[in-house]
């Protein structure tokens, strides 16, 4: 029971860091052909509440971690602030900053 229970905590963790993968990559290229000028209809604002921004959430979290265990090799690299901004700022910026519906 708790080697299935680990299993399935891994393969959830696997599937949110996949999918917090994609969403960045389709956001970056739909901000292309996007029109400022309009309002994001209900269903992108329920699809951004309900699944992204909880998926995201866990991205910034994740990449919070990843920057802190990564922090000696980062500071000994002399790439502390760039390190931090790929991994906490954009995903926390991109999760807490941006208006709802705007995926």
């Amino acid at each position: 029971m708790k080697n299935a229970n680990r299993k399935l905590i891994t393969y959830f963790m696997a599937f949110t860091l996949a999918l917090g993968s994609l969403s960045i990559a389709t956001s970056a290229s739909a901000g292309e052909t996007y029109d400022f000028n309009s309002k994001p209809g209900a269903g992108y604002v329920l699809l951004d509440s309900l699944l992204m921004r909880p998926v995201m959430l866990v991205g910034t979290v994740v990449g919070a971690a990843t920057f802190l265990v990564s922090l000696p090799f980062s500071a000994l690299g002399g790439n502390v602030g760039e390190s931090a901004e790929t991994l906490v700022l954009e995903p926390a910026q991109y999760t807490f900053l941006r208006p709802l519906g705007e995926i």
